[in-house]
């Protein structure tokens, strides 16, 4: 488990990553995210690619901030349940958002393009609430619509961290960001994963991460909200080539793969 390190890395960051997010400005990189990258195509085909595609041209949205919010809810698992009784690719709470949005078996949360569309419909929602500011839509979604304020000064510490965890998963499906890059064909099922450790607090694993990057900037590092109490930190490869490099890249840092 390498547990020194851990216990490093971990302490040297949560000091002050809850008062901060990784990403310095949410609001603001969120702003420039509506206003200049929303037309860049994903970096990877992702599944459920017609559906997203149909909810984003549907609900009037970037099919890239759909494909984050899947992401960081779910990972893209159809199936995926929550102790909070969330359920589906993007995590639908059942029965109170479900019923709001007008599904009432939970059967049909199951159903990948319904849930998705449900998903796109209840996030276009919170922007409308919050005056198209996607930073609090994002806390809302997450936190409740009736827990944050307009204030963007005042989103309780529970909800910050999650509009900056889609943020970096936004990074992720947009790829090295070229807007003149064609859609790519790669599947996102086709690259590894490896699980380094899991967190019962979120800022905890997005401290640990931000330590190993800070120590490798090289590594292709993620963290996942699994559940409630359950956040783990990924770190993702093309193939066996590229998980070499990443072992030594972790290595180096101070954290070799067993």
């Amino acid at each position: 488990m390498h547990r020194a390190l851990l216990v490093f890395l971990v302490a040297a960051s949560a000091s002050t990553f809850a008062a901060r997010t990784t990403t310095a400005d949410p609001d603001a990189a969120w702003k420039h995210y509506l206003d200049n990258d929303t037309g860049i195509a994903p970096g990877l085909r992702f599944p459920y690619t017609s559906c997203f595609k149909a909810a984003a041209a549907a609900h009037d949205l970037p099919e890239t901030l759909l494909l984050a919010v899947a992401r960081g809810e779910s990972d893209f698992e159809a199936t995926a349940r929550s102790k909070a009784n969330a359920h589906g690719v993007m995590q639908i709470l059942w029965p109170t958002t479900a019923n709001h949005l007008g599904i009432y078996r939970l059967t049909q949360l199951y159903d990948p393009c319904t849930n998705i569309d449900a998903g796109a419909r209840y996030l276009k929602e919170l922007i409308r609430q919050f005056d198209g500011n996607l930073h609090l839509a994002l806390a809302a979604y997450n936190y409740g619509p009736d827990r944050i304020s307009k204030d963007t000064d005042n989103i309780p510490s529970g909800a910050l961290w999650y509009s900056d965890y889609i943020y970096r998963h936004l990074n992720y499906v947009l790829g090295d960001r070229k807007s003149t890059r064609s859609p790519s064909e790669r599947l996102y099922s086709e690259l590894g994963r490896t699980v380094l450790v899991s967190f019962a607090e979120p800022y905890r694993a997005a401290a640990f991460v931000d330590g190993l990057e800070q120590r490798s900037p090289s590594l292709k590092l993620d963290w996942f909200r699994k559940d409630v109490g359950n956040f783990s930190v990924v770190v993702s490869y093309n193939d066996r080539d590229d998980f070499r490099n990443t072992a030594t890249l972790l290595a180096n840092a101070g954290f070799p793969l067993d």
